[in-house]
């Protein structure tokens, strides 16, 4: 068969991330390169040959032996081959398997089936197989860096954000702990997803018209033909298993892309120069740029945005192929062979987002430094300040405080400063902070309000609770 030059490949993923991830790459081509598809209708058409056997009590060991030898002999460039005469896929794989098999086995091959009975069973068992081997080892791995980072961090005082402005003090490892959190369930549910998939043996419109002349229980040669596979039948087929099954693993690996692109953008904006609390490993040799060559872009957390933007829209496709016209037409059958094309994309992502988290390291430094400097010095705090005030019988607390934020604002004040010049709200919430076993005396309560990363709620907490929860579901 004619070989070409990688570098002559159309799609990025047969070139560039073929070297550059080299290790992903190889885990993905035996379950979705185009040799990995015919290998599993060959593996399908195989499965059926022998449930016929074994329902006519001939599958021996030696039949077993000439089966597994027949597959083992068809190549993809002999399949293409004949497919340029019979202008259809799966009748030349009949063709070309019919003269690999024993002659007293070819009559069974293909025998009762319609194409989709093998195309849908071979993609079933294909993305059952890449999602086990592949897929979700990938992300585990993910999740386990995750929860060591969050678990590392959990009490790595951090200014929390919303709207982009500063809110109250988290920890870096709470900050993480969403993505543990979050992914986690998503990776629960794709494995969940991923062991549902179904396949068929049910015939041209799913009624089991053809393989009703051949067994006496057509649905017992089809469990017996899925069990070669290691599948189910889909509950209700027509020509096709219904599409709802693989549409909601996909829908459900979409999500967890999601995720990881919310991550990703969380963690290019913690290294912008202005903020700069965690930063991408970066090598000896690298550069971050081709003219200025202090940068040090976070350019791996914006590649993985970058193939989320890429992938995220083809599940308008996957929606779209849920559809087809009474018990089957063709729309889908050139849209579903790009499945292969999203589920690289997305794994490229996952294992790209690793290696951030893995090479990623925290400023410590940094991240005080801004929970306790920005804007008004300590002005975080007016929080807990309200609180207690209105703790202690203030109803107008929230605008006694307020207005305290704005006179350290105009007077350049930190808010520990420009509260100690309101004795009484001072003391009210001295009082209320004593009363709680916050603080001794007010000198002591004061302190608490120069001092941010006190006034953490339970981030640390959660952080370390949910690294141990997810580590141990991994």
């Amino acid at each position: 068969m004619e070989t070409r030059d990688i570098f002559r490949n159309i799609s990025p993923i047969d070139h560039r991330y073929s070297l550059s991830e080299q290790n992903v790459f190889e885990a993905l081509t035996p379950w979705l390169s185009e040799e990995a598809a015919l290998t599993a209708c060959v593996k399908a058409e195989i499965a059926l040959v022998r449930a016929h056997l074994e329902a006519r009590g001939r599958l021996d060991d030696a039949a077993k032996a000439a089966l597994e030898k027949a597959a083992g002999e068809v190549r993809p460039g002999e399949v293409y081959a004949e497919e340029e005469k019979t202008r259809h896929n799966i009748r030349a794989l009949v063709n070309v398997l019919k003269r690999k098999v024993p002659a007293e086995f070819a009559p069974l091959v293909h025998l009762g089936a319609t194409s989709a009975d093998i195309l849908d069973t071979g993609l079933s068992w294909r993305m059952a197989g890449v999602f086990r081997e592949a897929v979700l080892p990938l992300l585990k791995r993910l999740e386990r860096l995750l929860c060591d980072f969050a678990g590392r961090e959990a009490e790595t005082p951090q200014v929390g954000r919303t709207h982009g402005q500063h809110a109250v003090p988290i920890t870096l490892g709470f900050a993480i702990a969403e993505y543990v959190s979050r992914l986690g369930k998503s990776i629960l549910e794709i494995e969940k997803r991923a062991k549902e998939l179904k396949g068929k043996l049910a015939g041209a419109v799913g009624a089991y018209n053809a393989s009703s002349m051949i067994a006496r229980d057509p649905e017992a040669l089809e469990r017996r033909y899925l069990a070669e596979l290691g599948l189910e039948p889909s509950e209700h087929s027509t020509q096709l298993v219904e599409p709802e099954y693989l549409l909601r693993l996909l829908l459900e690996c979409n999500v967890a892309f999601g995720i990881i692109a919310n991550l990703a953008d969380d963690l290019r904006n913690l290294q912008r120069s202005e903020i700069g609390e965690v930063r991408e490993g970066f090598a000896a040799d690298q550069v971050g740029s081709s003219t200025m060559p202090q940068k040090r872009n976070p350019w791996n957390s914006e590649h993985v945005k970058s193939l989320w933007k890429a992938f995220m829209p083809r599940v308008n496709t996957f929606f779209m192929d849920q559809i087809s016209e009474h018990q089957r037409d063709l729309s889908n059958s050139a849209s579903q062979r790009f499945i292969a094309d999203y589920v690289a994309g997305f794994c490229l992502a996952v294992s790209r987002m690793t290696a951030v988290i893995e090479g990623l390291s925290a400023d410590r430094e940094r991240l005080l430094a801004n929970l306790r400097g920005s804007g008004i010095p300590g002005g975080i705090l007016a929080e807990p300040a309200y609180i207690l005030l209105a703790e202690s019988g203030v109803s107008d607390a929230h605008e006694v405080i307020r207005k305290i934020t704005l006179k350290a604002e105009r007077e350049r004040l930190s808010f520990a400063e420009a509260l100690a010049a309101e004795p009484e709200a001072l003391g009210r919430i001295a009082g209320k902070m004593t009363e709680l076993g916050l603080a001794a005396c007010p000198d002591e309560a004061l302190s608490f309000f120069e001092q941010p990363e006190r006034y953490s709620g339970l981030a640390a907490k959660k952080a370390k609770e949910l690294a141990g929860k997810y580590r141990g579901l991994m």
